[in-house]
């Protein structure tokens, strides 16, 4: 019988995790290094991306930092470029890196539209199909996992542009799940409520955020270290026969509200 340290460990992977900086990506990376993998920790703000993998070098890990922004069509490309030169081709990519919008529709500038189109959205099909190009070349197989949202399938007020993203991020992860059958490379996404961030402190900072907290079934924002068990099981082996999946982690907040 396989032991649960064996069927979630990350021993021989090769990750690439966006948005590695702060938040979701940054304990991303932590658990995806002591599971065993090798990290490529890419993000815009170079200063944190360092001080993430000081840490996961202190504590026995290996890693490694690139400056990059998956907006930036040019810089997806050297970002795996400098992956195979330093670590090896990566075989797993986990994809965090999101801007989010706050502004009722009627005030939704173009500017910020394209911005986010950019960045949510394109850069999500630019990045997994540089990744995956590289492997079906190689022949070998690999894992996505891209992390979306439940306001793909709930909208949540005030954020037009970002839940109607996360809704296209969740049928394009079943699409590339569908294209990549016979190449071996699984697609999942992991689509969380609401959990304590960076990017979302402004809101739930806010009167609106606090009543939306009340709202939520534990009373509370999620920690994103409770993000780890289902992180790990969509990059692991231990999810082999999942591919397509939209796994969603609310404490039950989207049948609460249903």
């Amino acid at each position: 019988m396989t032991s649960i340290e064996t069927l979630f460990s990350m021993t021989g992977k090769i990750a690439v995790v966006t948005g590695a900086g702060t938040g979701m990506g940054k304990q991303f990376a932590n658990t995806l290094a002591k599971a065993g993998a090798k990290v490529a920790c890419v993000a815009r703000n170079g200063s944190r991306l360092e001080q993430v993998v000081a840490a996961i070098r202190d504590a026995g890990g290996e890693a490694m930092a690139i400056v990059g922004d998956v907006g930036d069509k040019q810089a997806i490309e050297s970002v795996f470029d400098a992956v195979e030169k330093t670590l090896g081709r990566a075989n797993v990519l986990v994809h965090c890196a999101a801007q989010a919008d706050f502004g009722l529709f009627p005030n939704i500038e173009d500017d910020t539209w394209d911005n986010l189109v950019n960045v949510n959205l394109s850069g999500t099909l630019r990045l997994c199909r540089s990744f995956s190009r590289r492997l079906i070349a190689a022949n070998e197989p690999g894992t996505i996992v891209v992390v979306t949202s439940i306001t793909g399938d709930r909208v949540l007020g005030g954020m037009p542009v970002y839940s109607t993203l996360k809704a296209a991020t969740n049928q394009l992860t079943k699409a590339m799940a569908r294209d990549m059958f016979g190449h071996h490379i699984r697609v999942n996404a992991l689509a969380p409520g609401y959990f304590a961030t960076e990017m979302s402190s402004g809101l739930f900072d806010s009167p609106g955020g606090k009543v939306l907290i009340e709202q939520h079934p534990l009373k509370r924002l999620g920690n994103v270290a409770e993000l780890e068990g289902p992180l790990l099981l969509l990059a692991s082996d231990a999810s082999c026969h999942m591919n397509g999946s939209i796994v969603t982690v609310d404490a039950g907040h989207s049948i609460a509200l249903a």
